[in-house]
This record gives structure tokens, C-alpha cells and sequence, in this order.
């Protein structure tokens, strides 16, 4: 029987002296080794994108919790602006009272000075008027015998009331 030669025939040969070549030359270990060198690499970048996510989690878990913080102390500060807002308000609201009512007691002093005043003025205007008036009802009334007679009285009386 006659063999034939077909290209098949000649594909199964070249086939089995290439996998002869490669297992000669070592060649699935080698591609083995750097199978598992890549396996090793990626591992480890995926151990380091995990120890960078973790370590970005803490991050970002202090910069939340110092943000906590900051509000917190914002929110402390603005109620004890508000509270000393309001004490200041407060002691200003009675210093002014307290200034009004002392401002009014000067006022109404000054008033009552004032009108002790007036009344002194009032009362010294009227004994001028009254002395002067008298003055003048005297020097009528001491023109002639009358008045003689009027002085000797007033002599006597001071001398009676000296003793």
C-alpha cells in the first residue's frame, strides 16, 4: 500500500518536531516561570492597591473626623458670639438706663436749682420793691412834726430792744 504524502501528513510532522523544539528548549517552564512571575507582579500591585486603599481610607477618615471637629468648633464659636453678643447687650441695655436715670436725676436737680432760684430772685425782687416802696411811704411820711416824732419812736424802740 502506498503511503500518501498529503499536506496534512506533512502539518502532523511539522507539528511534532515544534512541540519537539519546545520541550527541548524547556520552553512551558520557561513560559511557566514567567506566567508565574506575572502572577507574582500582579499580585503584588493588587497587595499595594490595597494597602494604598486602606491607607486612603484612613485619610480620609481623619480628614472627616478633623472636618467633625472643625464644624464643631465653628458651631461653639458663633454660640459664644451669640451669648456674649447677648451679655453685651444686656450691660449696655442698663448702662444706658442706668445713665438716663442718672442724666434725668441731674436734670431734675438742675430744675429744682433753677426754681430755687427763680424763687430767690423772685423773693429778693420783691423785698427791693417793698423796701424801696417804703423808703418812699417813710420819706413822705417823715416830712414835718410827723416824722420828728416818728424818729424819737424808732430811737426808743432800738434803745429798748438793745437792753
Amino acid at each position: 500500500m502506498p503511503m500518501h504524502f498529503d499536506a496534512t501528513f506533512f502539518a502532523l510532522v511539522a507539528l511534532i518536531l515544534f512541540l519537539g523544539v519546545v520541550l527541548y528548549a524547556k520552553a512551558p517552564a520557561k513560559v511557566g516561570a514567567a506566567l508565574n512571575e506575572r502572577a507574582a507582579r500582579i499580585a503584588k500591585e493588587i497587595e499595594d492597591a490595597a494597602k494604598l486603599r486602606s491607607e486612603a481610607e484612613a485619610l480620609l477618615a481623619e480628614y472627616k473626623k478633623k472636618r467633625a471637629d472643625a464644624e464643631k468648633e465653628a458651631a461653639d464659636i458663633v454660640t459664644l458670639a451669640k451669648q456674649e453678643a447677648e451679655t453685651l447687650a444686656t450691660e449696655t441695655k442698663a448702662k444706658l438706663a442706668d445713665m438716663l436715670k442718672r442724666r434725668t436725676a441731674q436734670a431734675e436737680q438742675k430744675i429744682a436749682q433753677a426754681e430755687a432760684a427763680a424763687v430767690k430772685d423772685v423773693r429778693a425782687a420783691a423785698a427791693e420793691k417793698a423796701i424801696a416802696a417804703a423808703a418812699r411811704l417813710v420819706a413822705e411820711a417823715s416830712k414835718g412834726t410827723k416824722g420828728a416824732d416818728l424818729i424819737a419812736e424808732s430811737i426808743k424802740a432800738v434803745k429798748s430792744g438793745l437792753n
